[in-house]
């Protein structure tokens, strides 16, 4: 078995006027931010950032009109019991870093349905208020911090 890297990204992708998308996980019904952990070790952040923005929602954090900003903030977490089995019998706990994605209102969702089922756009203090993960709604509800013009 190919167990998955227990560091990942946590990447909050929001709009100038302060809307936060929020994907439901196909497997657990819950609302959250894009997630992921690394394909390598040796992957960057960023790198794991743009790949999992891509593949989760079809934004390519790339784009001039999109901007990536790392908060340098990270989680450190118990990984729930539910997805231990995805990682080494001696690995429960994760790391994962922050991200916030400023992208042009309105940008094109393209979801994974493996890995998704909806979508939605809701103003950030919202959207903290949605989501399952502790550390997604903080992540949330820091976005003021990072991008100044958002919450004016």
């Amino acid at each position: 078995m190919i167990y998955k890297i227990p560091e990942s990204v946590l990447v909050v992708i929001y709009t100038p006027g302060g809307q936060v998308l929020l994907i439901r996980r196909a497997d657990a019904g819950t609302w959250q931010s894009v997630t992921g952990s690394k394909d390598y070790p040796h992957e960057s952040w960023a790198d794991t950032a743009v790949r999992e923005v891509q593949e989760e929602t079809g934004i390519d954090a790339l784009h001039p009109a999109c901007q990536l900003q790392d908060w340098q903030l990270e989680n450190v977490y118990e990984i729930y019991p539910a997805w231990r089995w995805r990682y080494h019998p001696e690995v429960s706990r994760n790391t994962e870093r922050v991200f916030g994605l400023r992208v042009p209102d309105p940008t094109p969702i393209t979801l994974s349905p493996t890995e998704h089922t909806e979508w939605q756009w809701l103003h950030w203090q919202a959207a903290a208020d949605h989501c399952f993960s502790a550390s997604n709604a903080e992540a949330i509800l820091m976005l003021p911090r990072f991008d100044q013009q958002v919450g004016r």
